[in-house]
């Protein structure tokens, strides 16, 4: 995968994952490395608990692992900030 493609992905599994955990913390930069580091957790995870791998772009394995791995992140992002929006 491409380092076009993984940013795109992380864009979208960080959107995705904000979206379900119904935060509103930062823009859409933050949203990016939240993703970017999910996606990073996702395949270390995949590879570590499950013995998968991220795949190509396409594959919804891949998707799965990055919106997941962007979850923990941004959990983790949510205690560390303690809930904080960043907005005023």
């Amino acid at each position: 995968m491409g380092l076009l493609s993984f940013l795109l992905l992380g864009l979208v599994a960080g959107a995705i994952a904000k979206r379900i955990m119904g935060t509103d913390r930062g823009g859409c930069l933050v949203t990016m490395l939240l993703g970017i580091a999910g996606a990073m957790v996702g395949g270390w995870l995949g590879i570590t608990l499950f013995g998968v791998p991220l795949g190509s772009f396409f594959s919804l394995r891949t998707w799965l692992l990055s919106i997941g791995g962007s979850l923990v992140v941004l959990f983790v992002y949510g205690l560390i900030t303690g809930g904080r929006s960043g907005r005023r």
